[in-house]
């Protein structure tokens, strides 16, 4: 009588536990794919504009019946770009230490070169702020600041980052910084919001509150409500180039890019 009723509580829990599993998971359902032949994908809004470049490092916008480009050869190679707000992209080039922002016909409207600012930042990460801001990581100092380059202050400044900047992602409210240690949730005030450990995390993608991180052989989705980072089902692609908009994954791989609706509800 005690093993059975042993045995019951054992099968109860385990139910408990497979539902509840089951339960904290996010569903990717597939919904096609479509070619595109590109070096680089940078970013896809709610129109399915693509943001991409090519080998030579020029950059394009690309929507369903138009292409405009954009091209610096003599900064060198994209290091990163960031399209979350269409109307100032961001353009990267960490090898001259420089930022462009691009307008939405992307005609150049500032060009920020941190080897003539005073004092001298030695920046390795950028992303979006709000306002005329920029997040940017200051590697001699190990800090995070959020830029003003119209008036060439840093509104926030955190305290030192002992640990390697593996990837930045950020909107007008926070900024998403992770490091082979943890993921950092900063607010536009600077305060950290929480702290995860990184459980094999290499890479995000973000986009209006949703983000997406790459692990070493799954997918991950951070729900900012409940604070959880929760396994993505259903996807057997682990590629270099991902992106997310709203709660669409694209994944880019061959020439082709592989489109997946996330079930986050």
């Amino acid at each position: 009588m005690v093993i059975a009723k042993s045995i019951r509580l054992v099968n109860t829990l385990s139910l408990i536990l497979v539902s509840t599993v089951a339960f904290c998971q996010i569903q990717a359902e597939a919904k096609g794919t479509f070619e595109i032949n590109t070096y680089k994908i940078w970013g896809i809004d709610k129109f399915e504009t693509v943001y991409h470049s090519s080998e030579n490092q020029t950059f394009f916008k690309t929507t369903v019946d138009t292409t405009i480009t954009y091209a610096n050869f003599q900064l060198g190679q994209i290091s990163n770009v960031n399209t979350f707000n269409p109307l100032k992209i961001n353009l990267f080039y960490q090898d001259f230490n420089t930022v462009i922002i691009l307008d939405n016909r992307l005609a150049e409207i500032q060009r920020i070169d941190f080897n003539t600012t005073q004092p001298y930042r030695n920046v390795t990460f950028m992303s979006t702020g709000y306002d005329n801001t920029i997040w940017v990581y200051n590697q001699d100092l190990q800090i995070l600041e959020l830029y003003d380059y119209r008036t060439n202050t840093s509104r926030i400044k955190t305290v030192p980052i002992i640990d390697e900047i593996l990837d930045i992602k950020s909107d007008y409210n926070n900024c998403y910084l992770l490091t082979k240690q943890y993921l950092y949730v900063y607010s536009y005030f600077g305060n950290l919001q929480s702290k995860h450990p990184n459980i094999g995390f290499d890479k995000m993608a973000f986009s209006e509150a949703n983000l997406v991180l790459r692990g070493e052989d799954q997918y991950f989705f951070y729900i900012k409500k409940s604070n959880e980072i929760l396994p993505i089902e259903n996807l057997n692609l682990l590629i270099n180039d991902f992106l997310v908009t709203n709660e669409t994954l694209y994944l880019y791989q061959d020439n082709l890019l592989y489109r997946y609706q996330l079930n986050t509800n």
